[in-house]
């Protein structure tokens, strides 16, 4: 990696950190407008036993669509991210998210548990994301839930 002052490591650790806690509060605010613009248009996202979606509009849309009706809470802890280049970086986020939704009537709900895989990479001086993989450690839900389309938060 090139050479970069502390200072500037810092600042650029916790711009991304920042960066994380923006994309979490607005997939649970369903805030899509921001979820798209905290995303490099060309970013790609997977979770585990999933294909892969393309792009930051394309995979906005499937969020916003995913989540109607659906109440999220996500939290990330224990972030390990490196900077790889001035420009780029790797993390690993511990997660843990809630989905709650109506089915049938009834109230029903998923409790996860995993960790997300994501790069960064800093354009015209902004961070933004490029990539995000979530792999599930454990996934616990209420009684007869049908998870369809709800079992895949992110």
């Amino acid at each position: 990696m090139d050479e970069i002052s502390e200072v500037r490591r810092l600042a650029d650790l916790d711009a991304i950190r920042q960066l994380k806690a923006r994309r979490i509060r607005a997939i649970d605010t369903k805030d899509w407008a921001t979820y798209e613009a905290v995303h490099a248009p060309d970013h790609y996202s997977h979770n585990d036993g999933e294909p892969r979606w393309d792009g930051a509009k394309a995979n906005t849309d499937r969020l916003a669509l995913l989540f109607e009706g659906v109440q999220t809470i996500h939290h990330v802890h224990t972030a390990e991210i490196e900077l790889t280049s001035p420009t780029t970086a790797t993390g690993i986020w511990a997660m843990e998210d809630y989905l709650y939704w109506k089915q049938g009537g009834e109230d029903h709900w998923l409790h996860g548990f995993g960790f997300y895989y994501e790069t960064y990479e800093n354009r015209d001086g902004q961070w933004l994301f490029t990539s995000r993989r979530l792999k599930r450690t454990r996934v616990m839900t209420s009684a007869g839930a049908a998870l369809g389309q709800h079992d895949r938060p992110v």
